[in-house]
């Protein structure tokens, strides 16, 4: 497969279970919204576009601030769920794109060293490619081309992962090297999980 991959930050979501104001609240010497934008701009992509929602101004704010470079794309109907927030960031890529990582703002740990065996395996032929730690399948998953027509389908708060489900051994597992893969922060005690390297 060739032309190029680009990254996709779901940043939209209100963040309910924590109160509200998740992707901006304090996460190591920053924003937590950073943690998944500095593995996006370390994945081999040409564009790096986060998709906003709640809190829109404050987070494309902080996106911009990390780093000039991000594509900022507002999902409208983004409280229907994480389906609307993956329309909208893959309606938004350019018509040349081979595929799509696609980050999870409130994902701060995501292992950048898979990033490249997901790119070789789907370049290699693979439909999607998806990291696993412990025999569980994580994020972030790069989606190639030929999914985005189903992508654009979705509704509700699952994402791809129905998508995802049906690929069988067209879906890449990448073996990561630690938990960040599987950790997400939901509520306020989650971010004193912060790793101590």
């Amino acid at each position: 497969m060739n032309g190029p991959f680009e990254a996709v930050v779901l940043a939209a979501g209100s963040g309910s279970r924590f109160g509200g104001g998740k992707l901006l609240a304090t996460w190591g010497a920053g924003v937590l919204l950073e943690g998944a934008l500095a593995a996006a701009f370390a994945a081999p992509v040409r564009s790096v576009t986060v998709v906003i929602g709640a809190d829109a101004d404050a987070i494309a704010a902080a996106a911009q601030a990390f780093d000039p470079r991000v594509l900022i794309v507002p999902a409208h109907d983004y409280a229907e769920g994480m389906g609307a927030s993956l329309r909208t960031g893959i309606a938004s890529l350019p018509a040349d794109a081979a595929g799509a990582f696609v980050f999870l703002g409130d994902m701060p740990r995501a292992p950048t060293a898979v990033l490249e065996p997901m790119a070789q395996a789907v370049r290699a032929g693979a439909l999607a490619a998806a990291p696993v730690f412990g025999g569980r399948r994580g994020n972030p998953v790069l989606l190639a081309r030929e999914l985005f027509p189903d992508l654009l389908t979705l509704t509700g708060d699952a994402g791809a992962r129905g998508v995802l489900q049906g690929l069988g051994d067209r879906l890449a597992l990448i073996e990561a090297p630690d938990d960040g893969v599987l950790f997400d922060v939901d509520q306020r005690s989650d971010l004193d999980k912060f790793p101590k390297r």
